[in-house]
């Protein structure tokens, strides 16, 4: 196994973790290791590229590991209070909807595509960032409702923006392929 890999099992691995620290009211140590996390991506990323460690496994490791962190934070940061349900609601349907559209693809054309859309990116980056912006503000207690605020409506609109995007591409291929194989 690439140590990119291993990497990627320890962000995964991390999840419980950071969940039970913001459940727990350790927003501080919730914010350091939700930091290491997002540093590790970027590591992972790093090393897979550099060093020639692309691995299947990797190829759907890492956004399961993503995912996992993503909405592990998001659905506890909603559950005690720091984040608005309806956020939370939109941003773990977004996913549910990648998964199950990623597998009728599948089902209607024998292919399995990773490529996240530019869209996706960016709001993989405004989740994360107001994810760690909720974090951080509460471990060093922070009043920053102003822009936490602008930062939940920027992360609705582009999970929203992104979870419309995925339909009406896998709408296309889906057409294109015609009907479901047998």
């Amino acid at each position: 196994m690439y140590l990119a890999n291993i990497i990627t099992l320890g962000r995964l691995l991390s999840v419980p973790v950071i969940v039970w620290l913001i459940i727990d009211g350790s927003m501080l140590a919730a914010f350091a290791l939700f930091v290491a996390a997002g540093v590790s991506d970027a590591v992972d990323g790093f090393l897979a590229r550099r060093y020639d460690q692309r691995s299947e496994l990797g190829g759907y490791l890492d956004p399961l590991a993503d995912k996992a962190l993503l909405v592990g934070v998001y659905v506890t940061l909603g559950h005690v209070g720091y984040l608005p349900i309806w956020l939370v609601i939109l941003v773990v349907f977004r996913d549910l909807l990648i998964i199950g559209g990623a597998i009728l693809l599948y089902m209607f054309t024998d292919r399995l595509q990773m490529a996240p859309l530019a869209v996706s990116k960016v709001n993989t980056a405004v989740q994360i960032i107001l994810a760690a912006v909720v974090l951080g503000a509460a471990g060093f207690g922070i009043a920053e409702e102003g822009a936490i605020r602008i930062l939940v409506y920027l992360a609705g609109a582009t999970t929203a923006l992104s979870g419309a995007a995925y339909i009406l591409q896998w709408s296309r291929h889906v057409s294109e392929a015609g009907e479901p194989r047998q």
